[in-house]
């Protein structure tokens, strides 16, 4: 009997030590598995961190990075401003042309990029599959240079800083309806917190007296003013969604590309009696060249503005731009400002701040309409998609 329970004992054993075995097998298989399937991940799902927290993204160097091209685009503002009103004192206002040479100049730098990336064949294939969709933008772009423009030259200063706001607005309610971005109430908070900075900007101004110039015709000024935020708001929007989906060196040529078309055909019909008009002088001319020598930079910087941030973010960094405009009158110019002005200037920036107090680390360069990965976006300087697949600030 005892012989026979022996040899039991012994297999028991074994099948155990096989087991033991086979389950260490099996785990190092699992693991092994595991960790190919981690490695079939693609990079960008491993390192995208969409966990909001508070200052998740302010304590990242693409907010202060997009924070510093904001505020470099509202002195581009401020500059062409400051021109053409110089322009309108010299009585040399001509809306179309004024920005005409801009649009030449965006064309003669981006365009040959575009051409040198994609061949003339490539070059007319994405002109035949996309040439439509800028057409759109080109026109959206054209018109809000042109009424902005008109709109100065028969209202006051006042009045158009105030109708500005609503570039603002449409951007909001268009990334709504038609991007499906869904505002965080931070962000709708520090919407409000600048337009609050703004408010005593406007205000301050009214005490002082600071723009209290005759109008020619307020209301028709205002309704072209108005008429421009529009259009603004439509541009910024839609150009916001292509240069997530589209290399930035397309968009701005093509945008140029129309733009020479559709801006020189209205300057023609529109502009003749100005310019005949129009009191030339070497200042004149300078004037001029610098207006679309600074709206080139403009147009040059602001996609990755609207890749780093969007379309809502632009245009409220951009109310800063009083407080520019007031330190540049103070040093060339001469004038005084109000106290409320440094406290105006801070505010818009604490709203830019709260803005993106409550988010991820990616803030608004993570759009909605390109997947959770950001897999239909480009992978183009200031994207998501860039950000996460090479770690790099822009």
């Amino acid at each position: 009997m005892s012989s026979t329970i022996a040899p039991t004992r012994e297999t028991e054993q074994r099948k155990e030590a096989d087991y033991e075995v086979s389950k260490s097998a099996g785990i190092a298989s699992e693991e092994s598995r595991v960790s190919d399937e981690e490695a079939a991940v693609p990079a960008n799902s491993r390192y995208m961190d969409t966990a909001r927290s508070w200052l998740g993204y302010v304590k990242t160097k693409q907010f202060w990075t997009v924070l510093l091209f904001g505020q470099i685009l509202s002195l581009c503002i401020v500059g062409t401003n400051t021109l053409s009103t110089e322009l309108n004192l010299a009585n040399s206002n001509i809306p179309a042309f004024q920005s005409f040479f801009c649009y030449v100049l965006l064309c003669v730098v981006w365009t040959p990029i575009t051409l040198y990336k994609y061949g003339f064949k490539g070059w007319g294939k994405m002109f035949v599959e996309h040439g439509w969709k800028y057409l759109i933008l080109s026109f959206f772009d054209v018109e809000g240079n042109y009424f902005t423009v008109l709109g100065f030259k028969y209202t006051n200063v006042l009045s158009a800083q105030l109708i500005n706001f609503w570039a603002i607005v449409a951007v909001v309610i268009l990334s709504f309806l038609f991007l499906h971005v869904r505002y965080r109430p931070m962000a709708i908070a520090g919407i409000f917190v600048c337009v609050a900075g703004m408010g005593i900007l406007i205000g301050s101004d009214k005490i002082t007296h600071a723009n209290d110039f005759p109008a020619e015709n307020a209301l028709k000024g205002d309704l072209f003013c108005l008429l421009g935020a529009t259009f603004y708001g439509f541009s910024n929007t839609f150009q916001e969604f292509l240069v997530s989906k589209r290399p930035m060196y397309e968009v701005i040529g093509m945008l140029s590309f129309w733009g020479i078309i559709i801006n020189g055909t209205q300057a023609a019909i529109f502009d003749r009696t100005s310019f005949q008009q129009a009191q030339w002088s070497p200042a004149v001319y300078g004037y001029l060249a610098g207006f679309d020598i600074i709206l080139f930079i403009f147009y040059s910087i602001c996609p990755i503005v609207f890749r780093m941030g969007s379309a809502a973010f632009l245009n409220i960094s951009l109310l800063t731009g009083n407080f520019w405009g007031a330190i540049i009158g103070i040093h060339v110019f001469g004038i005084s400002v109000h106290w409320m002005y440094p406290i105006a200037f801070v505010l818009i920036l604490v709203g830019l701040t709260v803005y993106f107090l409550w988010d991820s680390p990616m803030g608004d360069s993570q759009k909605p309409w390109l997947g959770e990965e950001q897999e239909r976006g480009v992978d183009g300087v200031g994207t998501a998609r860039r950000r996460v697949e090479h770690q790099v600030v822009i």
